[in-house]
């Protein structure tokens, strides 16, 4: 027998109805033989290291911290650490001609508040011959700075300068005290990697405990029946050098944590030559970003609130995202053109085409200069999809 379950779906993020659900919550549902479909809002799980939402001090979801305990500050403090930190105007560093962000607590905000993503760009250093996964920095497009700068959400910084206006006065207690936080630093990653290392040891002597258990069952059972000890001598297992190892004598106590000690930090080099609470407040800054033919079309679509990603990979302007790029597919190729531009006949095929393959709408807009609108700019927009004759 087929039962049809018919979801309510308001708009293009998704969402539903019903009392414990509004307008854009995001919902999960279980499939069982004994209670059939189950649809409930989501939950994430509690915080690594939180121990009263892990014992049930959250009341809901059975302890677990919800995405409106997280929206309201119910969460534990680790999620709300980001946003204590971030004080707006954000310095943007430019560096030969790019906008850079090498803070990710401020990618991370400015992702999460003003819906700006970015690129990124920098390598990992614990995979540094690959280029599928990226780190920091985060290299923002023209036009994200640009609506950074315009909304005063952000300044730019001229980083070569700044570098060769801090450092040449460098002296005395302020470079003590750099060399200081850079020590501080090294310390606390060589802690870091001490911790590790003991746990390795910690790990690899557990399994190997494990496995001369197993060892010694599973000579237990293979003992003969009526008792009689096997007298014969082996000089090859006497020989052997893992006669050194697999003795049955105890297993060497767990190096603890001072067995590593060390006073010589690791050397640390710094992202940046500053940090955001270092900056001056009367520094001279650089002329804004540049004007870019697509900021009018770029500037709508965020008002709206949507996320846009370079839209290189399919020949337009920006792809746009109804969500975070990491929840949603795009559901635009937008590209922007002057108001009165001529658009050859083959981009619009192209692009009508290449949107309708990949599921998207090729959407294209302007800028009328002439038309009165009460903001003050008026676009006009429009979708193109494909269709068979």
């Amino acid at each position: 027998m087929l039962k049809i379950h018919r979801l309510p779906i308001f708009h293009e993020k998704g969402g539903g109805g019903g009392e414990t659900s509004g307008h854009g919550d995001d919902l999960a549902f279980t499939l069982s033989r004994r209670k059939g479909l189950v649809i409930k809002p989501f939950s994430l799980p509690p915080v690594e290291g939180d121990s009263e939402a892990q014992q049930g001090g959250l009341e809901h979801d059975h302890g677990k911290a919800t995405k409106v305990d997280i929206e309201k500050g119910k969460a534990p403090s680790a999620m709300a650490e980001p946003y204590d930190s971030v004080s707006e105007p954000i310095p943007v560093s430019l560096i030969s001609g790019r906008y850079l962000l090498f803070d990710v607590n401020v990618v991370t905000y400015l992702r999460r508040t003003h819906n700006i993503c970015g690129s990124l760009i920098g390598g990992i250093p614990q995979h540094p011959q690959q280029n599928v996964f990226l780190g920091l920095p985060v290299e923002l497009m023209p036009e994200e700075a640009t609506l950074l700068v315009k909304k005063e959400i952000g300044y730019i910084v001229d980083d070569v300068a700044w570098h060769t206006q801090r450092f040449n006065t460098f002296e005395g207690q302020d470079r003590q005290k750099y060399l200081a936080s850079l020590r501080s630093q090294g310390l606390k990653a060589r802690k870091v990697a001490q911790s590790d290392a003991v746990k390795r040891s910690e790990h690899h002597l557990r399994k190997k405990a494990t496995e001369k258990a197993r060892e010694k069952a599973k000579k237990g059972a293979d003992a003969p029946e009526d008792g009689t000890l096997d007298t014969s001598f082996d000089d090859t297992t006497a020989d052997s050098p893992e006669a050194l190892f697999d003795s049955d004598r105890a297993l060497s106590p767990v190096p603890s944590s001072t067995a590593f000690a060390s006073t010589e930090p690791y050397a640390v080099t710094p992202s940046t030559s500053y940090s955001s609470s270092e900056l001056p407040q009367n520094i001279s800054l650089p002329p804004d970003p540049p004007a870019v033919p697509g900021y009018a079309l770029f500037e709508h679509l965020h008002s709206h609130g949507y996320f846009m990603m370079p839209g290189l990979r399919f020949g337009c302007n920006f792809n746009v995202y109804p969500g975070d790029p990491l929840r949603f597919h795009a559901h635009f190729l937008a590209s922007a053109y002057e108001f009165d531009e001529e658009i050859p006949l083959l981009d619009l095929i192209g692009g009508g085409r290449l949107g309708t393959a990949v599921k998207k709408g090729f959407l294209i807009g302007g800028e009328d200069l002439e038309a009165e609108a009460e903001s003050g700019r008026k676009m006009r927009t429009f979708c193109i999809e494909w269709g068979g004759m």
